[in-house]
């Protein structure tokens, strides 16, 4: 069993806007060329489309979930429609004992995490199996997760437009799908 220490970056962290800054200098610190393709992405559709708003300020993901407990249990699963090679970043939030519960469990990789509350971990959730562990019946668990769906940045490589009407128009990317793949990562 691995254990995440609660402090991450420095930092005990939480769900607030306050420690946001701090959750994107962890994903910048250990994921330069990632974060920084993530942070193209954004630009370029809030760019494109003033009406957007970004999750917070200067944020890179797209999207953000607060799942609420009191006991928040996850079954296998991947997040699939998340962009692949991406990461999401989960908060585990709540008042429980992360020895007997609440643990973060990666099927493919074999890892059983302690995953405290206040922790914080980048997970490339599209393609790796994942769930977390029952808290006990008196604590609670609560998550908070950001991430961004792989459609966005299918359409921004698009052009802004759906790939049917790319592929429609005859056009093609500048490289290959392994390529690309190998690019973002």
């Amino acid at each position: 069993m691995f254990k995440l220490e609660r402090w991450t970056c420095g930092r005990k962290l939480d769900a607030s806007r306050e420690q946001e800054n701090e959750r994107h200098m962890c994903f910048l610190l250990y994921a330069p060329k990632l974060y920084a393709h993530y942070e193209r992405v954004m630009s370029s559709l809030l760019e494109k489309n003033p009406s957007l708003r970004p999750l917070f300020p200067n944020s890179v993901f797209a999207a953000g979930t607060f799942n609420i407990g009191p006991r928040v249990a996850t079954y296998i699963h991947t997040d699939h429609l998340n962009y692949a090679p991406g990461w999401c970043a989960v908060v585990a939030l709540g008042d429980f004992d992360p020895r007997l519960g609440g643990h973060l469990v990666v099927w493919d990789l074999g890892l059983v995490i302690e995953f405290p509350p206040g922790s914080l971990i980048f997970l490339p959730s599209a393609i790796l199996r994942h769930s977390n562990v029952p808290v006990q019946d008196h604590e609670t668990r609560h998550s908070f997760t950001q991430y961004t769906a792989g459609g966005l940045f299918r359409w921004v490589a698009c052009g802004f437009q759906t790939q049917g009407s790319f592929d429609a128009q005859g056009l093609q990317f500048d490289m290959s799908g392994w390529e690309r793949w190998v690019h973002s990562v």
